[in-house]
């Protein structure tokens, strides 16, 4: 049986980047002590993967989070009679403006 060699072609990113854009992450880069462009590119992508993912992640951890959560709008609760009275007081003062 041949085996087939997977190949990936990966477009230099130098060539996506403006002449202002590689300016500004190669300064990016050596004040963050990245030898090279393309590392710091990886570096920052990696990190701001995780940043999104975590966000994403941490909104609505669990199914029983997106259960409250989804329950909660599609099933609001009515006022109770303490939001009730508060609601009046406000007409009141509102009204006496």
């Amino acid at each position: 049986m041949e085996s087939k060699k997977i190949t990936t072609v990966i477009d230099p990113i130098d060539e996506k980047l403006s002449d202002e854009q590689k300016a500004f992450f190669s300064y990016a880069a050596s004040l963050s002590g990245f030898d090279n462009l393309g590392d710091f590119l990886i570096f920052s992508a990696l990190e701001k993967a995780l940043q999104i993912i975590n966000t994403h992640n941490s909104f609505l951890a669990s199914d029983k989070d997106r259960e409250v959560f989804f329950d909660a709008l599609m099933r609001p609760a009515l006022p109770n009679k303490t939001l009730y009275e508060a609601s009046k007081v406000y007409q009141n003062y509102v009204n006496e403006k």
